[in-house]
């Protein structure tokens, strides 16, 4: 990522007073990479297009879908090349075969250990309150910045970071009709047709409360506004801050802490009051992620909806200690630094315990496919580094491949 050319206030900040506006100083900050975070991310490389189309092979009423059909939904499924290729790279999710049937196209199925995991995390969706806490999060999103509606391509964007089921706008919105209704939006689509939106019945007051807010108000105190919150940041390793950077950066930590479900579209935009609404509002959407990570294109796509233009660019940008953008698996994702220690998350959703068994089998197994069977020593390193301990380690592989191990000095490593 290139070096980034930042403005910044030179005069001193009022701790009490509502900024607006500010004189500049130019100050170049470089983009530090952070090898911990990065891991967290290439951690998921695939996952997302792997899961959809497991969704789509269980969606049908067989069970399973021809390889032609498949393909007709490569671009949606955001599939990194094609079906059989993609297939034919992970054989503990899918499995190709063909019908008995005379003149049957190649199908594809899913596996019987995907589908155990696949279970697994039915299991924790048909949970009701994990079902209500799901759709709560759908209705934060659309009280972002007073908003109220959204498209729903933008909303779409979100699913997978947002832990939401296939379908969901059948499979789960529509059991919580107080909250939502499908609405028509203003804008059309490429196709001149009119683009469909997901819209908030009423406000909820209950729900319009942020995590920052929620930690500086405590078990008991009440939650007043104007308070004066800090962001948490976390610098990393090898990064050098301009001390005048540094001396803005600390005054403008203290300016009064505006909601992000608040409209402060009022404010200069270019005011550090103004900036700081922008960061509650990158750090509100990025805490409603499972994974408290997200494509900056979903971002980029929202904010521009909701009107707030580059300003999310720049505050990305501005703020490296609050968001870290990495630039593995083929694009650009924007991860909260707070939610992570080194590349394990501090707070772990129990969907994501379904998603890391995935993740982390298809890992094993394609190490043991290269291995012909035995695992090394390298082997087992990698192992530990994608997060796995001894039971842990034991457990996933011979409960998803069947495999035995032949490597006897695994157990002293793992």
């Amino acid at each position: 990522m290139p070096t980034a050319a930042l403005t910044y206030s030179s005069t001193k900040l009022l701790p009490l007073r509502l900024t607006t506006t500010r004189t500049f100083i130019n100050a170049k900050v470089k983009w530090v990479r952070d090898p911990y975070l990065d891991t967290a991310v290439e951690k998921e490389k695939n996952l997302n297009p792997l899961l959809s189309l497991k969704n789509l092979i269980l969606s049908q009423p067989s069970k399973t879908i021809p390889i032609s059909t498949a393909a007709a939904h490569k671009d949606r499924l955001r599939l990194p090349t094609t079906v059989r290729k993609f297939i034919q790279k992970y054989p503990s999710v899918f499995k190709e075969f063909r019908p008995i049937k005379k003149l049957a196209l190649p199908h594809v199925k899913v596996t019987h250990q995907a589908l155990i995991v696949h279970n697994e995390e039915a299991r924790v969706f048909e949970s009701a309150a994990r079902r209500r806490e799901a759709a709560e999060r759908v209705v934060k999103l659309l009280m972002i910045g007073g908003a109220r509606r959204v498209p729903l391509h933008v909303v779409d964007g979100f699913q997978f970071d947002l832990g939401l089921p296939h379908n969901y706008v059948l499979t789960l919105l529509s059991e919580f009709p107080e909250y939502f209704q499908v609405c028509g939006m203003d804008c059309k689509d490429s196709n001149c047709c009119q683009t469909l939106g997901l819209e908030l019945i009423s406000w909820r007051d209950e729900l319009a409360v942020s995590a920052t807010e929620r930690r500086a108000m405590g078990v008991n105190s009440e939650r007043r506004r104007g308070l004066r919150i800090a962001f948490p940041m976390d610098l990393p390793r090898g990064f050098d801050l301009d001390k005048r950077v540094k001396n803005w950066v600390d005054e403008w930590q203290k300016l009064p802490y505006i909601s992000p479900y608040e409209d402060a579209f009022h404010l200069a935009p270019d005011g550090d009051q103004a900036e700081k609404w922008t960061v509650a509002v990158l750090h509100e959407l990025l805490h409603l992620m499972v994974s408290k990570k997200t494509e900056i294109a979903n971002l980029y796509r929202l904010g521009d909806y909701l009107g707030f233009g580059k300003r999310f660019k720049k505050a990305l940008v501005h703020h490296p200690g609050i968001f870290y953008i990495s630039n593995k698996i083929r694009t650009q994702t924007v991860v909260l630094r707070e939610a992570y220690r080194k590349n394990f998350l501090v707070e772990k959703h129990p969907l994501m315990g379904c998603l890391a068994i995935m993740q982390k089998s298809v890992f094993v197994l394609s190490l043991i496919l290269h291995s012909g069977g035995a695992l090394s020593t390298l082997h087992c390193k990698s192992l530990i580094a994608a997060g796995f301990t001894g039971t842990d380690f034991q457990e996933s592989v011979l409960k998803w491949s069947n495999v035995r191990l032949f490597n006897h000095g695994m157990e002293s490593i793992c």
